[in-house]
């Protein structure tokens, strides 16, 4: 088996750079979604219940418990949390010494104190996939730097003994959300996934499109149709082969996902959501593939026993079955034909309903097996090494360690298997299957009701000892596709008198329609992407919408700075408005060859009624809803030094427009990065040149002499000896 250091230190990276971005994007949205001020206060999430300290941590885990005691409120907390978080993550991703499992340790938890409060604004699924990839990051961490020198022949390292065993999870959490995005989409019913046309509307529906998704949208239909098999294929058929015995395998599922997640990246802004998708398929990879192991580009071809080359010869024929597998299942199941008349590629789905239920519940246990045969195998690899160990001191810290990673490993793949089915993984609490489809989360097991019935009951009693830290979690994106008859979409308007209406633009989502759509990865404008949730249904499924036009008839600037950044773009900036209502309109792409015109829409109804501050209507629904402030804010001592400092920071920063500055945090670490590969010495070269010198300075005679100090015979064969070897 090959070694996989490398791909764990970039897994390591990559999780630093996604929390990175998740901490800095969430920070300068925090007064308008959270603060006393905003949106949904966090302040009304933790009141205090009479329970004892530990107990209230444990069941609402979250540091902002003690944000009390440092003189902050909540919402300064939650500025506290995200700086630190961010500053964490930024010296994770510069320096190999804070890539420490003390380290991710603290962001895990700076998050998931940071989502007990969020409420709907943080209850999307890359939310839950952070959590549970960061987890993992903690396990993977080594405790110690791994050595720069040669890693003994076989692994056996200290540092290597059991480092796979939790970098195995990352690959059956890759496994986990693949497969079951892909399945969720059949099981749906959904029309347009079922007739491969789903991709003709998603560019358009999506929440929020890049400007590369007008031209996605465009392709012929055709196209689109192959792109709907080609994602069945990465998401379904493709996932079992991260698993597979055979190297050349998981590199061929590898380049597969990658390719989707970049597409995806290109196409939408789905923040930092497919960075850390691939940022988990580096579980595929090993140091041969990423050039890492010694000798491996210059190697010489030597002469193979038979047994080697048979088993070489097995491999290729396997390998070249599987394909041929795919090809055909693809080909057959997907009724693909040439017309070559029209140049194109015809595709139809061939299986019904029930025969994909039908296989569905053959495989679904079986993978199942597949993992838990996957996960022995490793643990018979470390268990294998630590019989290796040398010295019985080594020899029992390894086992104590082996066993803890090993217990954790087993019980962490056994509750991801449970779970419930959360209604609305993406839109909170509030959130509706029927109104929001396209995002059930389905836990593994629940894919195919008759195997979830099967699992040890043990499982379940310890997923449901955890469940609160969101260790394990259910995915399942685009379960059904929205917005088939044009894109829903809710458009503000203000007025003074009730008569003249202004419409409210948002930086970000679709409004204006000459207004090309932007490019915002990796920010996530959540208050932009609730809007779109919002749209899908009445303005009653929706509280926190009634919360958000009372905001902004009071003129709360951190609010208006959610909508529009700069606040001189604002068109009620210089006085709030005396009224305001939403209208909901339906949008869709513009053709080609209309300048200056990126979307047309039809106005379709009243999504919100007119209202104005004392409203009986806005009163209505704002006791309905709770949203009412019963309890004004506890005031904190101005004199505080940090709650100074934070308030300082905000200043210095609130000016910045969020995408800008992630964009200069990703500029500055890969500057820092470049400089550092440019002015960090090159011992190899520099020993080259250290080598030549001495060759030149010695005489011969002293040739045998040196090779003996340096504890090699004058004619010894090692690849190390840098002493020539004197010809006789």
């Amino acid at each position: 088996m090959a070694s996989s250091r490398v791909p764990q230190q970039l897994f390591l990276q990559g999780v630093a750079a996604v929390y990175l971005f998740a901490f800095a994007s969430l920070y300068t949205q925090i007064p308008g979604l959270y603060g006393p001020e905003g949106i949904l206060p966090a302040r009304r999430t933790l009141r205090p219940q009479g329970k004892g300290r530990w107990q209230q941590l444990w069941e609402r885990p979250t540091l902002l418990w003690e944000a009390p005691k440092l003189g902050l409120d909540t919402a300064q907390g939650l500025d506290l949390l995200t700086l630190l978080g961010t500053v964490l993550a930024l010296g994770a991703l510069l320096l190999n010494s804070l890539r420490h499992p003390l380290i991710y340790l603290l962001l895990w938890a700076a998050y998931l104190s940071v989502c007990q409060v969020g409420q709907v604004f943080l209850y999307f699924q890359w939310d839950s996939l952070l959590l549970e990839t960061g987890f993992l990051a903690i396990l993977v961490a080594p405790l110690r730097q791994p050595s720069k020198h040669k890693v003994p022949q076989g692994g056996l390292a200290g540092a290597s003994l059991h480092e796979d065993l939790p970098f195995w999870l990352v690959r059956w959490l890759l496994f986990r959300l693949m497969f079951a995005s892909g399945v969720v989409k059949l099981t749906s019913r959904c029309p347009a996934w079922w007739g491969l046309t789903a991709l003709t509307y998603h560019y358009e529906t999506q929440c929020l499109p890049t400007p590369a998704a007008w031209f996605a949208h465009h392709l012929p239909v055709w196209l689109h149709k192959l792109s709907v098999v080609a994602t069945f294929l990465i998401e379904i058929a493709v996932p079992p082969l991260f698993f597979a015995p055979i190297r050349r395998l998981r590199l061929a599922a590898f380049y597969a996902q990658a390719l989707l997640q970049i597409l995806i990246i290109i196409t939408g802004n789905y923040n930092f959501f497919n960075l850390l998708t691939l940022v988990l398929t580096t579980a595929l990879l090993d140091d041969r593939h990423l050039s890492a192991e010694p000798g491996h580009r210059y190697h010489k071809k030597m002469h193979t026993s038979w047994p080697k080359t048979l088993l070489t010869m097995l491999s290729l024929l396997l390998e070249l079955t599987v394909y041929g597998l795919l090809a055909y299942g693809t080909v057959h199941y997907f009724g693909l034909e040439v017309d070559w008349q029209q140049d194109i590629i015809v595709s139809k789905t061939t299986f019904t309903f029930h025969q994909f239920s039908q296989w569905l519940k053959m495989v679904t246990l079986p993978t199942v097996w597949l993992g838990a045969a996957s996960l022995a195998w490793e643990l018979l690899i470390a268990l294998w090494r630590w019989i290796h160990v040398q010295g019985w001191l080594r020899k029992f810290f390894a086992s104590i360690q082996l066993s803890i990673l090993g217990t954790a490993t087993v019980a962490l793949f056994l509750i991801s298997l449970v779970g419930n089915p959360v209604e609305n993984g993406v839109g909170g609490r509030w959130g509706r299957t029927e109104l929001w489809p396209a995002c059930l989360q389905v836990p593994y097991s629940y894919m195919e009701p008759e195997t979830h019935g099967r699992l040890w009951t043990g499982a379940h009693r310890l997923f449901s000892s955890v469940e609160h830290l969101q260790l394990a979690n259910s995915y399942g994106l685009f379960r059904r596709m929205t917005g088939l008859g044009g894109r829903p979409e809710v458009v503000l308007e203000g007025s003074y008198d009730g008569h003249h209406w202004t419409e409210i633009e948002f930086m970000y989502k679709p409004g204006n329609v000459s207004q090309p759509p932007p490019f915002l990865i990796p920010h996530q404008p959540r208050l932009d992407w609730q809007m779109w949730f919002a749209a899908l249904g009445p303005h009653t499924h929706s509280p926190w919408f009634t919360s958000l036009v009372l905001r902004l008839l009071q003129g709360k600037e951190p609010v208006i700075r959610l909508v529009q950044n700069q606040v001189a773009k604002y068109p009620f900036h210089e006085r709030p408005p005396t009224y305001l209502r939403a209208q909901r309109y339906k949008y869709w792409f513009s053709q080609p060859g209309e300048q200056n015109q990126w979307w047309h829409r039809q106005w379709v109804e009243e999504f919100f009624p007119p209202v104005s501050l004392g409203d009986p209507t806005l009163e209505t629904l704002l006791q309905q809803f709770g949203l009412q402030d019963k309890s004004p804010p506890r005031t904190r001592s101005p004199s505080s030094t940090l709650a100074q400092t934070l308030n300082w920071v905000r200043m210095q920063l609130s000016p910045l427009e969020p995408s800008i500055l992630l964009w200069g945090l990703l500029g500055a670490v890969v500057t820092i990065r470049v400089m550092r590969t440019l002015l960090a010495p090159r011992p190899l070269q520099s020993s080259k040149l250290a080598r030549e010198e001495r060759r030149k300075q010695t005489p011969k005679k002293d040739s045998r002499a040196t090779s003996e100090r340096a504890g090699l015979a004058p004619n010894s064969n090692s690849s190390d000896s840098w002493v020539p070897r004197r010809k006789k």
